[in-house]
């Protein structure tokens, strides 16, 4: 895994800013320590930091150029299948330039599209982002892949377009700062940004499966190479058992496939299903697999070490745990809010940092369980989605019971209060259409308590028509009832714009490169041919991936709660960190100054947080605090 960034002046008002290629790449250090190198020419600069995992030597450095030195890429990511590729597509390419100089994927990407064109990228099988450059035509291809798992920012005006891995080294351009209060009004209400936006104007994502095509007079296209979509004519072709020998295999291949390093790797172990299944699957192909999981010491509702600890004996990994207080994971809060390069609020990335801090330290390779859930139902809320769909008493019970559910405390942080908060949630959704109680329950604020938040200046600034069409662009694709519409949309917002994007940021601020079997394409395919009845019912979700592996794994972590990756933020908020909150970043009169805010519901919200019924209000507390620590940065 590495950085890139790079700069395409379309005429000479822009040529003056192709000397700032050195200290955009230099921005994006943490993403790849091992080296750096850049290419300019008069019109483009390419620049790019490497983390070096698949052939370490200084020949695989980037830019890499071909032997005629008309072509230059710059990559970001892994292709896993780039063997197999090099052997079926070029070996008249290699008999020709007395074979490849290197042992690199991205040698391989690099002849693939000298000889193919974009035509290749459906041909490839990992995670990317990254530009390729024909100095002859003046053609630059930018690209990303199936479900953006690497990122790629740009900001483009008819004199240019910029691009990096990072909004911190898009900024050294010297691209304007502007706020997108309706962007703003969105992250308010998923404590995330909906890709392809950003918080800041003008700035966009390349969309996954996406690529781009720069000439001297511009962008010409942008289009997809790849679709995601359900295969409802599919889900008949394979009978259960007969599913779930083919998941094993899929699986089997995927993690084999990502096991591929120069350099030392290991796996992420929490103790729950997911990570429990690539451990197994990795413990096939090696007999040294280190394993890594995080615990915590001060709050036992939500360590989960000793299920992970079940597994690692089971398969006699090499098993790290990191048992950490409160204490530790504080004096990391300010890393990630130091790190977080534009406004998101997965407070779960407080602790994905600290794994991957602690990690970094023993490999530079980790295999994780990401995808599993938004591939396969994982999540409460699609048990919570596939029971509203099942009309049955209990349903309405829960839903007439919505006035009792609202005087009742609600909140995360114990058992009894987060089954309350469930109810509540389950209540209030259960009386919605199907597209608005998916958008009820990915959200923490509905568009009154957001508008509510906002002062009446910023209010004026948000394009409400604009984020209903986004919203509802976002939630396109349920529209027949097929329940892997749920999942296609959980992939196209939850997975890319959150689950990917945390996981990114906190590996890459670690120099860390995260690796997910679950989201291999093949797999990915597999399961949206899948009925939903392989996936969840009454008692089960992720049925198939439980039933498939549960002669590998120990029965104890079948019969546990799903916690998530979460921290005890409400009692932070309530002492350690309550100064940083009350005498800082929401301090009453800096509120007032600054102007984007309700004072008077920011307060009502500090109230809430230490009331006896606290709700979500620390989430909301902690994108606020995320939110201002980035405009003190960026703004002051």
């Amino acid at each position: 895994m590495c950085g890139i960034s790079g700069y395409y002046a379309f005429n000479n008002n822009a040529t003056p800013n192709l000397a700032k290629i050195e200290q955009t790449t230099q921005k994006m250090f943490l993403r790849g320590p091992d080296c750096g190198n850049v290419y300019r020419d008069a019109k483009v600069a390419l620049g790019h930091r490497r983390l070096s995992i698949i052939d370490t030597s200084t020949g695989a450095m980037q830019p890499m150029a071909d032997k005629s030195s008309r072509y230059q890429i710059v990559f970001n990511g892994e292709i896993f299948n780039f063997q197999q590729l090099s052997e079926q597509y070029l070996p008249a390419v290699w008999k020709r330039i007395d074979g490849p100089a290197t042992t690199s994927d991205t040698e391989v990407l690099l002849y693939l599209l000298i000889e193919y064109g974009p035509k290749c990228l459906e041909w490839l099988s990992g995670f990317f982002a990254f530009a390729f450059y024909d100095k002859e035509t003046g053609t630059l291809i930018l690209a990303r892949d199936r479900y953006g798992k690497k990122p790629l920012l740009y900001h483009a005006t008819e004199d240019h377009i910029a691009f990096a891995s990072e909004m911190k080294a898009l900024l050294e351009w010297g691209i304007p700062k502007e706020l997108d209060y309706s962007v703003l009004h969105q992250y308010l209400q998923l404590n995330y940004i909906p890709q392809p936006q950003s918080m800041l104007k003008g700035v966009a994502k390349l969309k996954p499966a996406h690529y781009m095509i720069c000439t001297p007079w511009g962008i010409q296209e942008c289009k997809p190479y790849y679709q995601l979509r359900t295969h409802p004519g599919s889900y008949e072709q394979y009978d259960y058992e007969t599913a779930k020998e083919q998941l094993v295999v899929h699986m089997d291949t995927a993690v084999q496939e990502r096991m591929i390093a120069d350099v030392p790797l290991g796996a992420f172990l929490s103790g729950g299903i997911d990570s429990s299944v690539i451990v197994a699957l990795a413990s096939r192909h090696t007999s040294q697999l280190n394993t890594f999981s995080i615990g915590y010491k001060d709050n036992a509702f939500f360590d989960e070490t000793h299920y992970a600890k079940l597994v690692a004996d089971k398969y006699k990994t090499n098993h790290t745990v990191f048992s950490l207080s409160n204490n530790d994971f504080l004096e990391h809060v300010y890393d990630v809010l130091d790190y977080i390069d534009e406004p998101f609020a997965d407070s779960s990335a407080i602790p994905e940092y600290i794994l991957c801090k602690h990690t970094r330290k023993y490999v530079t390779v980790a295999l994780s369980g990401d995808g599993g859930d938004e591939v396969f139902a994982g999540y409460n809320k699609h048990a919570a989605e596939w029971r509203v769909r099942k009309q049955s008493l209990a349903n309405a019970l829960v839903k007439a019971g919505l006035p009792v559910w609202n005087a009742l405390p609600r909140s995360r942080n114990n058992k009894i209060t987060n089954k309350f908060r469930q109810l509540h949630r389950f209540a209030e959704g259960a009386s919605l259409s199907t597209k608005e109680r998916y958008w009820r329950w990915a959200s923490f604020n509905n568009t009154q308590s957001v508008n509510n938040l906002l002062s009446p200046a910023s209010q004026q600034q948000v394009n409400a028509p604009l984020i209903e069409k986004e919203k509802q662009q976002l939630l396109q694709f349920l529209h027949s009832g097929d329940f892997n519409e749920v999942l296609l949309t959980d992939m196209n917002l939850v997975l890319l714009s959150d689950m990917l994007v945390k996981v990114d940021l906190m590996s890459m601020a670690n120099s860390l490169e995260v690796r997910s079997p679950f989201l291999d394409n093949k797999v990915v395919d597999f399961a949206f041919g899948l009925p939903v009845r392989y996936k969840i019912d009454s008692t089960l979700k992720k049925k198939i991936v439980q039933d498939a592996f549960r002669p590998m794994l120990p029965e104890a972590i079948y019969n546990r709660p799903k916690h998530g990756f979460e921290i005890p933020l409400l009692d932070w908020f309530r002492k350690e960190l309550w100064g940083l909150i009350n005498d800082d970043l929401l301090q009453k009169d800096f509120v007032a100054q600054q102007g984007i805010f309700n004072v008077a519901a920011i307060e009502n919200l500090k109230k809430k947080l230490h009331s006896s019924n606290p709700e979500d209000s620390h989430a909301t507390i902690w994108a606020l605090i995320v939110f201002q620590y980035w405009w003190k940065k960026y703004y002051l």
